[in-house]
């Protein structure tokens, strides 16, 4: 597994001046959260208002009351109700037990290989450094420099944030489909990669972590937002802009091309 990239820091960021942007081009309908490791338990804990999970939970709640309810949530890996949430977030290791799969055998795939190779293609925050992850709202104030921002929104929206981030500095960008437990390929791949991380949110994202039938997620270190706002600023100049009026399916897009594309031939 690739180590993940060096990212500047971002603690001198002012997260709602940045969120307030994102807003204004995206109506974004959840908050913009960050997700920090943290080497101890005791640096998690003396996060002011950290919440902890009072009963087993899935990270994918965790991560939904940060977003849906504004709240600063701190966990270990004793924390979760099953094996496959400490993993993607580097809390638990791959072990050879877990990549067998044996508990995804006739639940999500329908043999012993089949499981294996899901297990074994998840995108996992390397282990060993962290014992705690905390996720809270980037306008909190409580993670001045996350690891990674979690940014929801639907295919309209996202498709606008990554036109954003191609506007300069141009380059094709590639993202992958594991199935269930897609969170290894959002935080799981941001976390252990770098790059931004696009996902369509599986099944317990959606039972258990309140996303919606319409949202997408993508992860990406908080280095990238200011490029990403310098995109969209520019082209919202062009016209390009959030929501995306329809043309009409019957109407000749001659009119609308000719303003994009003042220098238009035919």
């Amino acid at each position: 597994m690739s180590e993940p990239a060096t990212t500047p820091s971002t603690a001198g960021y002012d997260f709602p001046a940045i969120v307030e942007e994102l807003n204004r081009y995206l109506r974004l309908r959840s908050i913009p959260i960050g997700m920090k490791r943290l080497k101890t338990r005791a640096e998690m804990e003396a996060i002011p208002k950290i919440r902890r999970p009072a009963e087993k939970m899935v990270f994918d709640q965790v991560v939904g009351q940060a977003r849906l309810l504004g709240w600063t949530v701190g966990v270990t890996a004793d924390d979760f109700a099953g094996p496959q949430c400490a993993r993607p977030i580097g809390l638990a290791p791959r072990s050879e037990d877990w990549l067998s799969g044996q508990h995804m055998i006739n639940v999500w795939y329908g043999t012993g290989p089949d499981a294996a190779a899901h297990q074994e293609a998840m995108d996992c925050a390397p282990h060993g450094d962290y014992e705690a992850v905390v996720v809270s709202p980037l306008v909190s104030g409580r993670l001045p420099d996350p690891d990674i921002c979690l940014i929801y929104g639907t295919p309209g929206q996202m498709i606008l944030f990554i036109n954003g981030l191609q506007y300069t500095g141009y380059k094709k960008l590639e993202f992958t489909v594991v199935g269930e437990s897609a969170c290894a390929d959002s935080w799981g791949k941001a976390l252990s990669t770098g790059e931004p991380s696009l996902s369509i949110p599986c099944y317990a994202e959606r039972r258990f972590g309140g996303v919606a039938d319409d949202e997408m997620l993508i992860a990406l270190a908080p280095s990238y937002l200011p490029k990403i706002l310098e995109g969209l600023a520019s082209l919202s100049r062009n016209g390009f802009r959030y929501p995306i009026s329809p043309w009409g399916v019957q109407n000749s897009p001659a009119a609308s091309l000719a303003v994009s594309y003042p220098d238009r031939k035919s």
